[in-house]
């Protein structure tokens, strides 16, 4: 098990610099999440592998910028959108694996979308069939506001894809779709590969980790119990701290538990 940090944790600051700034504070794990169509440019692609390499960091999965468009692209009725989407995927799986990445995040599709389950499922292992031809796996994320929040959608896409159904777990999502991370973690560990962790309270549903109420050291006993192997890492809104450095003490005292 890795701890690491997301350049999401460090939103507007640019991609690389984010990248640059984690890399600097001794973090060898991070997420990188994209924030404009022009990084998947090669050029680009190779200034984040140069400071990868200058760091000695491990990139385990990526993000994509077109989550916000996931639900209309990919997860509607129009044929060509998804094609477009898929060529787009296929992309981001080169770009994963230039990067060292396994995994790439996928926020999905919303409530009123026209897809059925079964439909939707299709379409992620279309999405999957296309990416793993560069050994790279889609993962749904629990997101608030989007299918993936509601734990029914959830077990009906374990139901329907049993192992392919391959989650990326994130704490503050589960929190604001009113689920206790614990419960869900218990209930869909075998599907999870990946966590987004962060930490809350009753002000908050968004905090740095180790300054709310969320039992951590409970959290890793039970991912050790499970031998689980994958990175959890932190990923929060820049409301939750006022200087980057708060971010850094928050991942050290982390690996100390």
């Amino acid at each position: 098990m890795k701890i690491g940090v997301s350049t999401a944790s460090l939103y507007p600051t640019l991609t690389e610099v984010a990248l640059e700034t984690i890399g600097k504070a001794g973090v060898k794990t991070c997420e990188i999440f994209f924030n404009a169509e022009s990084e998947l440019e090669p050029s680009f692609v190779d200034k984040l592998l140069d400071i990868k390499k200058k760091y000695d960091m491990n990139i385990t999965a990526i993000h994509p910028t077109l989550s916000l468009a996931e639900s209309f692209m990919i997860f509607s009725e129009y044929e060509r959108r998804f094609y477009e989407s898929l060529n787009k995927f296929a992309r981001y799986s080169e770009v994963a694996t230039a990067l060292g990445a396994k995994y790439i995040n996928l926020h999905g599709g919303k409530p009123n979308g026209l897809t059925t389950d079964y439909e939707y499922c299709e379409k992620y292992m279309t999405l999957n069939h296309e990416t793993r031809k560069n050994g790279v796996t889609v993962l749904q994320e629990n997101v608030v506001k989007y299918r993936s929040g509601d734990i029914e959608f959830l077990r009906s896409m374990r139901d329907i894809l049993g192992d392919d159904a391959q989650f990326c777990f994130d704490i503050k999502q589960a929190i604001r779709c009113g689920h206790n991370p614990t419960d869900l973690i218990n209930e869909f560990y075998d599907n999870i590969r990946h966590f987004h962790i962060s930490d809350h309270s009753v002000a908050s549903d968004c905090l740095l980790p180790l300054r709310g109420n969320f039992d951590f050291k409970g959290f890793f006993k039970t991912l050790e119990n499970k031998d689980f192997s994958g990175a959890c890492v932190i990923e929060v809104y820049k409301n939750a701290y006022k200087k980057t450095d708060e971010i850094f003490d928050s991942y050290k005292k982390l690996n100390n538990i």
